[in-house]
């Protein structure tokens, strides 16, 4: 009896196991039968594939084989880990690409902040679609200005710290002109790249061009982890562990990005006619983390300014303190300078009277809240109150890489994949590519990818969603 029992439980959950696949094989078929959303899918991949190939071109001038040499010996901190994180690794490659994208990133960050603080570039922002061409154009013209300064910045650091691998038959001055002239153009190509998955391809291009260049590096890593944990007995065990923490972290960090305050509106029914209009109830979205992945970008700037004066000695406790992933003294400050920027970032982009306006001018109000400034403080208040639990995650998400290899002793390159920067930008992008999928399916009647509720992408209008 007992045997029976089991093998039909067995049984019960071999069913809906073979329902699920059934189910999930159901909606790539549902998927790829969308004409528009195939072609999408296709153009965006064929996109990332020329940016990656392009990734692994050495600039001219430069021995690759030396190069690795140095490369093996030198290893970035603070904002040029960033940049090379971003660029896919292909800054420590001297590739065409070496700048990637982070050029376009800047003048985006840049303009968003204009249109924020300055009242002409408010007014350009608000004029509709001329407008936001006019600020698109602006944006380019500063991402060229930006290249061509890192570029010239970018030929210094291979002089100082790979110059054996400048070929010698290669004249200084020619080497120079040409490497900025190939960078420039190499990161204003990735910038058109990213421009054109926007418009015709899958998801925001700038945002999915960050994303592969992480995860080029993540098979790597692993890699490396997994013969770490090989060469000593017992450690699989630890590797497995290891695994199944990154999985834990991950969807922790979804919860953190789709996480929101749902605050209850309702609209006054109007009359025009025969019929009637509002009297329906909403909710207004404020989002726990609103500031993104921005102030941990902010904060690993903040931290690589200190380590210029201490160069020199990299072995001293100053350099340690902003320098050291593992360090106390590093996640402290790291963790407050974090929690700064969220709530200085947050009331840069977030503006509730803006938002009291809106509801007041389309008959909405807050119950038990009065119209105008009583709306405004309460919507500030609210704001002020999620944005404090959303900066402490933040902060712990930030320093979560040096927490963890501190405690498992993992790689440093695989413990970079269990916070920070590219966890956020990875959680964030696929959520968001994810929403947009959803979309097209239930456009066509289709089920969603979820069984329940919506996938909430990110509400935001800048050119570069990070």
């Amino acid at each position: 009896m007992t045997h029976s029992v089991a093998s039909f439980n067995f049984g019960n959950f071999s069913i809906l196991e073979q329902y699920q696949v059934k189910k999930f094989i159901q909606t790539l078929k549902n998927i790829w039968s969308i004409e528009e959303l195939k072609n999408k899918i296709l153009y965006t991949l064929l996109l990332v594939g020329v940016y990656r190939i392009g990734a692994h071109i050495v600039l001219p001038g430069i021995n690759p084989v030396i190069l690795e040499e140095h490369s093996k010996s030198n290893t970035q901190t603070g904002i040029l880990d960033l940049i090379n994180t971003f660029a896919g690794g292909a800054f420590n490659m001297a590739s065409i690409f070496a700048l990637g994208i982070m050029p376009y990133i800047t003048a985006s960050i840049f303009m968003q902040l204009l249109t924020v603080l300055v009242p002409t570039f408010q007014k350009m922002q608000k004029e509709g679609e001329s407008g936001r061409k006019k600020i698109t154009q602006m944006t380019r013209y500063i991402t060229v200005a930006v290249t061509a300064v890192q570029a010239f910045a970018y030929v210094t650091y291979l002089r100082q710290t790979s110059g054996p691998a400048i070929m010698a038959s290669y004249p200084p001055a020619m080497f120079v002109l040409t490497t900025v002239v190939i960078l420039t153009a190499g990161s204003l190509f990735i910038m058109w790249l990213g421009e054109k998955i926007t418009d015709k391809g899958l998801g925001n291009g700038a945002s999915l061009i960050i994303m592969i260049g992480i995860l080029a590096r993540f098979p790597q890593s692993i890699a490396q982890e997994l013969t770490y944990r090989s060469n000593r007995t017992g450690d699989i065990l630890i590797f497995i562990i290891e695994i199944a923490l990154f999985i834990a972290i991950n969807m922790g960090c979804i919860l953190l990005v789709q996480g929101v305050r749902k605050v209850p509106v309702n609209y006054a029914k109007q009359i025009v006619g025969n019929r009637q209009f509002g009297g329906a109830r909403q909710f207004l979205p404020l989002k726990v983390n609103a500031s993104g992945v921005m102030p941990i970008i902010f904060a690993q700037a903040i931290m690589f300014v200190p380590t210029l004066f201490t160069m020199s000695n990299p072995n001293a406790a100053l350099s340690k303190a902003f320098t050291d992933h593992t360090s106390i003294w590093y996640m402290l400050i790291y963790s407050a300078v974090v929690i700064g920027f969220t709530f200085l970032y947050t009331a840069l982009i977030f503006n509730p009277k803006q938002i009291s306006d809106n509801l007041k001018q389309n008959n909405g109000f807050i119950p038990g809240v009065k119209p105008g400034q009583p709306t405004t403080d309460y919507i500030g208040t609210i704001m002020d109150r999620i944005t404090f639990p959303g900066a402490i995650l933040l902060a712990l998400v930030g320093i979560l890489p040096g927490i963890i290899q501190l405690i498992f002793g993992m790689t440093q390159g695989f413990a970079m994949f269990f916070g920070g920067t590219s966890l956020l930008i990875n959680v964030a992008v696929i959520l968001d590519t994810l929403q947009q999928i959803e979309t097209h399916l239930m456009m066509r009647q289709y089920d969603g990818l979820m069984k329940s509720g919506r996938i909430q992408g990110r509400q935001s209008s800048s050119a570069v969603q990070i």
